[in-house]
């Protein structure tokens, strides 16, 4: 192996698992650990894998090739298809949250197929939130800390066009205390009577936001506005929250 022309070690290396590369491979000698933490190896394994970058924003491949194959929603049970299993600190204004099946009463499809189900709110403000653990899903401290990926948050809502409706989002970049470092909040929407009832989709994303991150804390919720017993508050479903290079 030594005799080989690194040209020829860097497309071997390539074949060679992530995992294997960083744990096993880059302790074999300081060439191959060079190798390892060194773009070629990466920009190679993204080419076999079909991961594309903008060539502008190339500046640490091992990180991209890593996020990109972590990518998936944080988020758990994002559609009630668990009824209200992995949400926590939930509030039940009125008659409390409600699933039911899309489009429901006075409402419409949502732009994927892949959704059927949504959260419905009642007439007094109903919240509810969920915690998650970066750590425990796999990104690093110093990955937060140096590289501080993209945290892109995501939410769909609607209201139904015989009732008004309220909406909230609030997401927060926790520390290891769970010290807010960073936070979005977003305006209350109002959603009148006689609405369209179409699903609008909100986002947010942080960047640059400083080492401590540990944590992400989603949180929505809502009302309707005119206090009619039952659920003829804001809907939502398809909530996300992606680690993104």
């Amino acid at each position: 192996m030594e005799s080989l022309p690194e040209a020829v070690l860097i497309r071997i290396l390539a074949f060679i698992p992530a995992v294997d590369l960083v744990l096993v491979c880059r302790l074999v000698c300081c060439q191959w650990k060079n190798l390892v933490d060194g773009a070629a190896v990466w920009i190679l394994k993204c080419q076999q894998e079909g991961l594309t970058r903008a060539e502008s924003d190339a500046e640490n491949w091992q990180s991209f090739y890593f996020l990109s194959k972590k990518r998936k929603n944080l988020i758990k049970n994002p559609c009630g298809e668990e009824d209200l299993e992995h949400w926590g600190e939930v509030e039940n204004g009125g008659d409390g949250w409600k699933i039911e099946e899309l489009p429901g009463d006075f409402g419409k499809e949502f732009p994927s197929e892949e959704v059927h189900k949504y959260f419905v709110t009642s007439y007094e403000w109903c919240r509810k939130a969920q915690v998650i653990d970066l750590r425990a899903e796999g990104y690093w401290e110093e990955l937060m800390d140096i590289t501080q990926p993209k945290v892109v948050v995501r939410d769909w809502y609607a209201g139904r066009s015989d009732a008004g409706c309220l909406y909230e989002l609030c997401v927060k970049l926790l520390s290891e205390n769970e010290d807010v470092l960073a936070e979005y909040k977003s305006e209350t929407v109002t959603i009148p009577q006689g609405n369209d009832a179409n699903w609008t989709e909100i986002s947010h994303t942080f960047s640059n936001y400083g080492p401590g991150v540990r944590f992400v804390r989603f949180e929505h919720g809502g009302q309707d506005t005119l206090f009619w017993k039952g659920w003829y508050g804001v809907r939502v479903t398809d909530s996300s929250v992606t680690v993104e290079p």
